[in-house]
């Protein structure tokens, strides 16, 4: 395929950078100072259509493609990582899930609010028994006549603090194990039996909430079943390979805003009576992070453009995951070494971009997992 973006996809990088730049990256060290984003942040990205990106425009989305939502999602997270992990899980596991799986109703009901930034998603499968072995999950959904009774805890829930709209993972058979008998479910904020519980506090990404979610005889009335009963585990998986590649595309802004950033630092600093940009060991990393950050945009491209042509890519969105986080963290490092002491103080940017490279490694699939993807896939084992 052809990697050159054309006029659409570089108009859409213009005008994300610009907003980025100019509305984001000045309150970036805020942000993560105090653990917020101001909340007409997303009526502005609604705005642009960004919160659902993929979205047919008759839901309210901005009816672009998955290589146009990898462009956002670097873009923010070149300014600002944690507003891009909101961003990805707006638009990867809320708007995509309900677009593919959902019905007519529920697209209607759902998918203006959220691709027009006007509520808020949030996406409920880890359990604390439940992480990378996803289909282990232990919430129960009991068939109650006319709703569903839920029951069970989530944790890492990206956006459950503010989240309206949440798509829940449960078991519907109990004596089921492993992928069978588990289906989705769409819940709402104030839904009985639904509630916020524990709060995290993180090493990175200060500006997104991490929060658990309690479901306590949660009811929900029958029409909240999303897709088949008892397919859930396929569409939890049709999900991530698309939030992967957000991932990948957030872990790509991450590297970047590392490499210019030491790229302006070397460039200034002086050291022996000259910049340290000068010296071979400086201009070896900084070599070495464009290569890698262009490695792994072709990489995440290549997966965005087999989903948009309905292409199975799984491989190819952990193979750009893997890829892009390790980058991140890589990069991040880097930058720090070329600051030097000035690199392990908050006030340069690179101690931040440190933070928030990290949980590009474990989200939504940690490296491990990916990489048993990856060798599944290149064994023929899958």
């Amino acid at each position: 395929m052809e990697f050159e973006l054309g006029e659409e996809h570089r108009l859409v990088q213009a005008t994300v950078r610009e907003w980025a730049t100019s509305r984001l990256l000045p309150i970036a060290a805020e942000m993560d100072r105090t653990g917020r984003y101001p909340p007409e942040l997303i009526r502005e990205l609604g705005d642009l259509r960004l919160t659902g990106v993929f979205i047919p425009e008759a839901y309210g989305g901005g009816g672009m493609d998955t290589i146009s939502y990898c462009i956002v999602i670097e873009e923010i997270a070149r300014a600002e990582a944690a507003l891009a992990a909101v961003l990805s899980v707006q638009n990867s596991l809320d708007c995509y899930p309900i677009f593919a799986f959902g019905t007519e109703a529920q697209r209607r009901r759902y998918l203006p609010e959220l691709a027009r930034g006007r509520k808020i998603g949030c996406y409920c499968l880890t359990e604390p028994t439940s992480g990378s072995d996803a289909a282990s999950l232990r919430t129960t959904a009991r068939d109650d006549g006319d709703h569903w009774v839920l029951d069970g805890t989530k944790i890492f829930v990206t956006n459950g603090v503010e989240a309206e709209i949440l798509i829940v993972y449960a078991r519907t058979e109990p004596g089921e194990t492993g992928s069978r008998g588990i289906s989705a479910f769409i819940a709402e904020k104030g839904d009985p039996g639904l509630s916020v519980g524990k709060i995290e506090r993180k090493l990175g990404i200060h500006a997104s909430s991490t929060c658990e979610i309690v479901l306590d005889e949660c009811r929900l009335p029958k029409d909240r079943l999303l897709g088949e009963r008892d397919r859930g585990f396929h569409i939890a998986m049709a999900t991530l390979d698309g939030g992967r590649i957000g991932i990948a595309a957030q872990a790509l802004g991450i590297a970047r805003a590392a490499m210019e950033d030491a790229i302006g630092y070397a460039r200034e600093r002086r050291q022996f009576g000259r910049p340290i940009a000068e010296f071979q060991a400086t201009q070896w990393k900084i070599a070495d992070m464009a290569t890698r950050i262009q490695a792994g945009r072709l990489l995440t491209y290549r997966a965005a453009w087999m989903r948009d042509q309905g292409r199975r890519h799984t491989r190819e969105a952990s193979m750009a995951k893997l890829f892009a986080s390790e980058t991140a963290m890589w990069a991040a490092t880097q930058a720090v070494q070329i600051y030097g002491g000035y690199g392990y103080i908050q006030d340069y940017p690179v101690e931040r971009h440190f933070r928030d490279a990290k949980i590009t490694e474990i989200y939504e699939g940690t490296s491990e997992i990916q990489r048993m993807v990856i060798a599944r896939h290149v064994l023929g084992a899958s």
